[in-house]
């Protein structure tokens, strides 16, 4: 208890700060908003399980609050993984290694609100407080650590971040002692928990790849449509939507389609085309039989990898009706439930 009274006395230097964004000229408005959005999406990777580390017995910690909150500042405008990974807690530390490389980058992104790696310069104010800048060649932000508050096990350090023409906001970081240190616990009221967070992220990141892969369906299906209507039938396979050569297009490469999407694979989903024959006669020449007038396509797409490169699987025909299902990596189908208006 002696430490904490000591680290609060040391502490209570400290004043209300500010994070002061410092952007080139014209950039002001664009700073502005990406720090908005860079907070909420911070916030929104957030979930709230029971606070662990309350009940670990007092230990003397080496460091105050506000050394704790600069190295993880520091670690995150580095985009140093490793550093970053030591400022936080056991359970917390190990998910944050699991997590792809550009999932940890995001994270700490958001700390200092800069996408580059940045150079780190420490100082202290003339009033005491310990000031971080973090500066890229396109911005420099500068973080003033406000008055720590200790409370046995945990500490909390607030920030105030100003935003021009608008009520400054603020955000109070939390700490826990673990190990002899003090480690991040949580951003404002919400509890950091970085396995839920990897949770969350994988299955966003299925998402994504699912949406890429319902956009390259519609892009191959409106791609075989423009070549019926050049060529007076569909191709005989999607290589013939690919790149044309120097010399041309030609209805062997109609140049519609990237060469990705023209070999069937894209964007962790293989494509499957399919033609459907059915002579008929064509409208707008009542007295001659066409062969390809009455021929449809049909589309399924499925992820090459289930359950890394997505999970449903796609069918798309010519009626422009988009279906998916669960297949377990196998094909979808006409039967399949419809996907988003019919």
């Amino acid at each position: 208890m002696q430490g904490d009274r000591r680290a609060g006395r040391a502490a209570r230097k400290n004043r209300a700060s500010s994070i002061i964004i410092k952007p080139r000229a014209g950039a002001m408005r664009t700073r502005r908003a990406t720090l908005g959005l860079s907070l909420a999406a911070l916030f929104a990777m957030l979930s709230a399980p029971a606070a662990r580390g309350q009940q670990q017995p007092a230990a003397q910690i080496s460091e105050p609050p506000d050394a704790a909150l600069t190295s993880v500042l520091s670690a995150a405008c580095r985009q140093d993984s490793p550093a970053f990974t030591l400022t936080l807690t056991a359970e917390n530390a190990a998910a944050f290694r699991e997590l792809p490389g550009p999932q940890r980058t995001a994270m700490m992104k958001r700390f200092v609100l800069l996408d580059e790696p940045g150079k780190v310069l420490l100082s202290t104010a003339t009033n005491g407080q310990k000031v971080v800048r973090c500066e890229t060649p396109g911005y420099t932000t500068e973080m003033r650590l406000g008055e720590a508050r200790v409370r046995e096990n945990l500490a909390f350090v607030p920030m105030q971040i100003p935003i021009k023409a608008e009520a400054p906001r603020s955000i109070t970081l939390g700490f826990v002692r673990e190990g002899g240190s003090w480690k991040l616990i949580s951003i404002g009221l919400m509890m950091l928990d970085v396995p839920a967070m990897a949770r969350q992220w994988a299955q966003a990141d299925l998402d994504a790849v699912e949406d890429a892969a319902i956009e390259d369906l519609r892009a191959v299906a409106a791609a075989l449509e423009t070549y019926r209507r050049a060529y007076g039938k569909f191709p005989d396979a999607l290589s013939a939507l690919g790149p044309a050569p120097p010399g041309g297009v030609s209805p062997e490469a109609a140049s519609l389609l990237n060469a990705e999407l023209a070999a069937g694979a894209k964007d962790g989903y293989s494509i499957r085309y399919t033609i459907l024959p059915g002579p008929g006669l064509r409208a707008d020449n009542p007295g001659g039989n066409d062969p390809y007038a009455a021929e449809t396509f049909s589309l399924a797409s499925s992820p090459t990898e289930y359950g890394k490169s997505g999970r449903r699987s796609f069918f798309l025909d010519s009626s422009g009706v988009l279906r998916a299902a669960d297949k377990q990596g196998g094909l979808a189908a006409a039967t399949d439930p419809k996907v988003g208006p019919s």
